[in-house]
């Protein structure tokens, strides 16, 4: 092929007679032909513009209508499983619920707006014409002509649509979308009610005041595991840490609040040498020898803080890195936390360690203080 051919865009026979070859950069040889046999580049799809058969129209519509009555159930349903049968047995959120209430809420919603999802196919395919629209580029900007000229599309539209014409459908498709249009702010109640005063007490306080209603200084402190009391004597090597909870709150509180309870209540134990530990003022007698205990809820976004360095005394939170001293009143060395660990009045009974009371300020993070 030379050089003149390529500039022209002329196309060479092959040799033996053969289709000729095709340069690159030449039009193509379809240019101005129509896809489907019979039609034009100006011709109109088949069936464009023909009014619809009303027999077959009314089947369609009652079609459509039934489908969207089915996303209406289904969404119904869902509201009411949510607000309704999901609260038997300790709610929907419970352990041995959540696959039910995640197969049933999964299941209405799915069934929602895959039965409004067909309804809509349906009314577009059988009850719309295929009438071409054409519409004219303007320059950017609105004037009176523009929005008459849009007024009288948007009305052809809804008249092409049937929306206007067939008032079952527009009150079926009106109904099935409402509840859909609820369902959001029912989910805001997984957001959980506030917990306003709530996390200003723990189980300390309880418990602390039914050992003094029999006498006692204060409750003991138990092992989390194993729910045994901790003497002084057991816990006497400096750098030890152990979580610990207030005795008898497996016993006193009510079994579906025992995982509530006890994640408020949660409490570390660490032995800080003497020496070493600064108690702040006003909590002089918080402590036994430099054993001291902090609520184990960062004050950040509520994280256990479950990391201790023993050389440098630091409790850490694993999950943002807020860092506190152990040795200074749990105060905020490094991160993001605002604001100390809220620290636990100790005192010795017996040979045991018990608390004297409830934590003083509330337990977690900063911002339910607000709340």
């Amino acid at each position: 092929m030379s050089d003149d051919n390529k500039d022209t865009g002329s196309e060479e026979p092959r040799e033996g007679g053969g289709t000729p070859e095709r340069v690159v950069g030449t039009p193509s040889p379809a240019k101005g032909k129509a896809l489907l046999p019979g039609e034009d580049e100006h011709s109109a799809p088949a069936g464009a513009g023909e009014e619809l058969d009303e027999a077959s129209a009314k089947r369609a519509e009652r079609i459509v209508a039934t489908f969207f009555l089915l996303a209406f159930a289904g969404s119904v349903a869902f509201i009411a499983y949510y607000i309704g049968w999901s609260g038997r047995n300790g709610g929907m959120h419970g352990i041995h619920r959540a696959r039910e209430s995640n197969l049933w809420l999964g299941g209405m919603m799915a069934l929602s707006f895959l039965a409004l999802a067909v309804g809509v196919t349906i009314w577009v395919r059988r009850l719309m014409t295929s009438r071409p629209i054409v519409q004219d580029r303007h320059e950017m900007r609105v004037d009176d002509a523009t929005r008459e000229s849009f007024a009288q599309d948007f009305m052809e539209g809804a008249t092409d649509s049937g929306i206007t014409k067939r008032p079952l459908l527009r009150r079926t498709l009106l109904l099935a979308a409402a509840p859909l249009g609820l369902a959001p702010l029912v989910l805001l109640r997984d957001l959980g009610p506030l917990p306003e005063k709530r996390l200003r007490h723990t189980f300390w306080g309880e418990a602390v005041k039914k050992a003094q209603s029999q006498g006692k200084k204060g409750v003991r402190l138990v092992v989390d595991g194993t729910n045994r009391p901790l003497r002084v004597s057991d816990f006497s090597s400096p750098g030890a840490m152990i979580t610990v909870l207030p005795e008898g709150i497996e016993h006193d509180v009510p079994e579906e609040k025992v995982l509530t309870q006890t994640a408020k209540a949660v409490t570390i134990l660490i032995n800080v040498p003497a020496e070493q530990f600064k108690p702040a003022k006003g909590r002089e007698n918080w402590h036994i020898n430099g054993i001291v205990a902090y609520s184990k809820i960062c004050t950040h976004v509520g994280c256990p803080a479950a990391l201790y360095e023993q050389t440098t005394h630091h409790i850490l939170c694993p999950c943002h890195q807020s860092t506190f001293d152990a040795t200074d009143a749990a105060k905020v060395v490094f991160g993001p936390a605002a604001r100390p660990l809220p620290q636990l009045p100790l005192a010795v009974e017996d040979g045991y360690i018990v608390a004297t009371s409830d934590y003083h300020e509330p337990i977690g993070p900063s911002f339910w203080e607000r709340g």
